[in-house]
């Protein structure tokens, strides 16, 4: 249980954000399966805080100077889709671990379900694919250098780094075994392509990541949750975006992570047909991309299922992350076999 009238914490919140302690009202958001998101307000102001989980540190995904460090950077690249970074508190004394504070973006954003009360017309959701798209292919050509962007990551070998790195991860937070996960962890190992490119990547790009300009304009406002972002090829960042991309069809817990299966989205061979006719990049070997992307979630939501098996995560939710990681093998097994996407 985190305390959030924590002296330490609001002193330090009165200090740099010069409002009084007592003032300060903080909420955490709902949703999310990783690093944990509060709303402060105070005298008519809005900040947003973002601190890693409780329990153990998995990866450089929790850690938040670095998400501060990146925000930085793609300002500097004339990235005008994020949250504006404000404050970064690496003192753990103040409250169990760094934090940062960013700008708080008013607008929608969507989740797994039609918002309560709505029903979007088909054509909102067909704009929405092709902005969303637009966004990612427009982070996947920032300039590296001068904004220090290329300094978060080593493009050299990096897939090779991803397959194997992900496979050492699914091995070490298994709690049954999977058939497909171990067979699809060979399958990457033997197919990984001989040539790579180059360009910064979000590595969680989704639709619950994104504030939207209003559910009357799906323009995106600002991309969200920077925490796995990193220098590598791009190709694996739309992979992943194909993974979270459910369609209609496919099984019922793989939609739990983006509503792109309503009526009016693309559909993922659009999604591939989309970025390939706007972005100087091949994506002749999407196939392989699109089975790794479907590794990785598995292997993400096999990590947050072991923390619940651990008693680190205790929400109800992540107990059924499990059948995610089934889901995720057969999948992309399937695509393996039949060579659809």
């Amino acid at each position: 249980m985190i305390d959030l009238q924590r002296a330490s914490l609001l002193a330090y919140l009165s200090e740099h954000l010069h409002v009084p302690a007592s003032d300060f009202q903080i909420k955490p958001f709902k949703g999310g399966f990783s690093n944990l998101t509060f709303g402060i307000e105070a005298q008519g102001k809005k900040w947003v805080l973002r601190r890693p989980p409780l329990g153990k540190k998995i990866s450089k995904a929790h850690d938040m100077v670095r998400e501060f460090r990146i925000l930085e950077g793609l300002q500097r690249a004339g990235y005008q889709k994020i949250p504006r970074p404000i404050l970064c508190c690496e003192d753990e004394g103040i409250w169990d671990a760094p934090f940062f504070i960013m700008e708080h973006v008013e607008g929608p954003i969507l989740r797994n379900k039609m918002p309560e009360g709505l029903d979007l017309a088909p054509s909102f959701f067909q704009k929405l694919s092709a902005h969303s798209l637009d966004v990612l292919i427009e982070l996947h050509q920032l300039e590296l250098e001068k904004s220090g962007l290329g300094l978060l990551g080593k493009p050299e070998g990096f897939v090779s780094r991803q397959v194997h790195g992900w496979a050492e991860r699914y091995e070490k937070a298994m709690t049954e075994e999977i058939l497909d996960m171990n067979h699809l962890a060979d399958w990457l190992k033997q197919h990984m392509p001989k040539e790579e490119q180059v360009g910064f990547i979000h590595n969680d790009f989704k639709y619950d990541n994104l504030v939207l300009n209003s559910f009357e304009n799906p323009e995106i406002k600002a991309v969200l949750d920077w925490e796995m972002a990193t220098v590598g090829d791009p190709l694996m960042d739309l992979g992943t975006v194909l993974a979270y991309w459910a369609e209609a069809q496919d099984p019922e817990i793989l939609k739990m992570f983006n509503l792109s299966y309503t009526e009016g989205n693309f559909t993922r061979q659009q999604v591939i047909d989309y970025y390939a006719q706007h972005s100087p990049l091949k994506v002749d070997n999407i196939h392989f991309y699109y089975t790794f992307g479907l590794f990785k979630v598995g292997v993400i939501a096999q990590q947050i299922y072991q923390r619940h098996v651990q008693g680190f995560a205790p929400d109800p939710r992540f107990a059924a992350l499990i059948h995610v990681v089934k889901a995720c093998g057969k999948l992309a097994v399937q695509s393996i076999l039949t060579h659809r996407i």
